[in-house]
């Protein structure tokens, strides 16, 4: 215990610690140790922002800070059903594909994007898609379409009309138990009465097709949704061009031979 008390020992041993210190430090400058370095945004960690390089999901739920969702992306088992102001409605029809639904300010659905794509135990190659955008609580105004089912192909982007009536959790409740009634005199005296309460039939105004004859249309369509100019290519390359009346008769030709 003398030693440790010892002045001179001391002495020496804080000597021999400002040494070990100092050629610690010389060292570490030399080596860049204490250089001040720029660090990129994607270095820096931040817990509210956290970077991957890959996330697995089967669905992602996008919604705005008081919860309302607005986008929701989604596989097949998981897909959304109908959603009405933040409220989600069960639509078993909505299993069959992986997608996108997209939904208002209120979180009210107003269009998505649908896919998929499959080759039967027959062979043969199925394929669809499908995005479109709708009105304020109603149906889509605006859609792109493929389809493919074997050997038959059809596309098409059309422009639509809705009536005025909305889409309410009553009127869809409606038509579905209808849908879900066997077929037969029933139903469509059932589906006539809920169509009368609840008008809202979808009205094509325009479309631009590649139909399942292989051939190429530009139809334009009347409030009702009858087509009352065609023009078309044939598969065979061959062009014309129809005007009808309201019931689908030709009024005009062109060529005139055809």
């Amino acid at each position: 215990m003398r030693l440790f008390s010892n002045q001179r020992f001391l002495l020496i041993y804080s000597g021999l610690l400002t040494v070990a210190f100092s050629l610690t430090v010389t060292l570490a400058l030399a080596r860049g140790d204490f250089t001040l370095r720029l660090v990129s945004a994607s270095q820096q960690h931040d817990a509210q922002h956290p970077d991957f390089d890959q996330i697995t999901v089967h669905r992602i739920n996008v919604v705005e800070p008081d919860g309302t969702p607005r986008l929701i992306i989604s596989d097949k088992a998981e897909f959304a059903g109908e959603y009405y102001r933040g409220k989600e409605i069960f639509r078993p029809d909505r299993q069959d594909s992986a997608g996108m639904l997209f939904l208002n300010d209120e979180g009210t659905e107003n269009g998505g994007m649908l896919f998929g794509g499959y080759k039967s135990k027959d062979g043969a190659f199925h394929s669809f898609g499908h995005l479109s955008f709708d009105e304020y609580e109603q149906d889509q105004t605006l859609s792109l379409d493929t389809d493919q089912d074997g050997a038959e192909r059809s596309s098409s982007y059309q422009i639509n009309d809705n009536n005025t009536t909305l889409l309410t959790p009553e009127a869809f409740s409606a038509y579905r138990t209808v849908r879900a009634m066997p077929e037969g005199p029933e139903k469509q005296k059932a589906m006539a009465t809920v169509m009368a309460k609840y008008p809202m039939k979808l009205h094509a105004r325009a479309s631009i097709e590649r139909d399942p004859d292989k051939s190429a249309a530009l139809r334009l369509r009347d409030p009702e949704g009858h087509t009352r100019i065609l023009l078309r290519v044939d598969a065979d390359g061959t062009p014309t061009m129809q005007f009808l009346d309201a019931s689908g008769k030709v009024l005009h030709n062109w060529p005139e031979a055809r």
